[in-house]
């Protein structure tokens, strides 16, 4: 039997509800070695439950792609240009190379789009998944969540 394959797609709306799933659910499963539970509460939104209503206020539809193992969506990346947004994928598929698959597509993209280096800004908890795929810290920085609350995050760079 061989494993199934992971595929990269354009996000579509009705994936909506399943993303602001994966969101909660990434973030819930963090425990509060970083970050205080309050500052992980307000990363999520105040959100328990997924809202489908919201999930595009905070990324552009254009900009997300998502991985799917079996047509089933583990998790999504959203980013623009050289510069990778957000990702996050469900505690249930991490660490099974949907997040460097992802990382990978977006890096691809943007080299064949002419750019010669790809940065983020990585949650604390992140940086040493970025630093195994090649990426170098640049500096701290202050990351603003939508309740007012600044939690620090990792300006990231990687070269090709």
């Amino acid at each position: 039997m061989t494993a199934p394959e992971i595929y990269v797609r354009s996000a579509q709306e009705t994936d909506a509800w399943t993303l602001s799933a994966i969101h909660i659910a990434a973030i819930k499963a963090l425990p509060a070695t970083f970050y205080t539970r309050k500052e992980l509460l307000a990363w999520r939104n105040y959100l328990d439950k997924p809202d489908n209503s919201i999930i595009f206020k905070y990324w552009k539809l254009d900009t997300i792609k998502v991985a799917t193992e079996n047509e089933i969506i583990t998790g999504f990346a959203s980013f623009t240009a050289n510069e990778l947004i957000s990702l996050y994928v469900h505690p249930h598929y991490q660490r099974r190379g949907f997040g460097r698959i992802l990382v990978e597509h977006f890096c691809s993209e943007a080299f064949e789009q002419g750019f010669y280096n790809v940065i983020t800004t990585a949650s604390l908890y992140a940086e040493g998944f970025y630093l195994r795929l090649g990426f170098m810290p640049i500096k701290r920085v202050p990351h603003y969540l939508g309740s007012g609350l600044v939690v620090p995050v990792i300006e990231m760079q990687k070269e090709f």
